[in-house]
């Protein structure tokens, strides 16, 4: 995973979070539940980047 890719999924998680937070303290569920999917959606990403990781790990094991 590039660190550029670490970068953007920390922050699409950060922000996921902050939503989550705001619609919590504002009782706006709708706003919460974005917030869910944004972090879920980030999370998933990064495992996905972890699993191309070990896949390239590996890869080079057998070189």
């Amino acid at each position: 995973m590039s660190f550029t890719d670490k970068v953007k999924n920390k922050a699409e998680e950060l922000v996921g979070k902050a939503k989550q937070g705001v619609g919590e303290a504002t009782d706006n569920e709708r706003l919460y539940a974005e917030g869910q999917a944004d972090e879920t959606a980030a999370h998933t990403k990064q495992a996905g980047e972890h699993v191309k990781d070990a896949g390239k790990s590996i890869g080079d094991a057998f070189k």
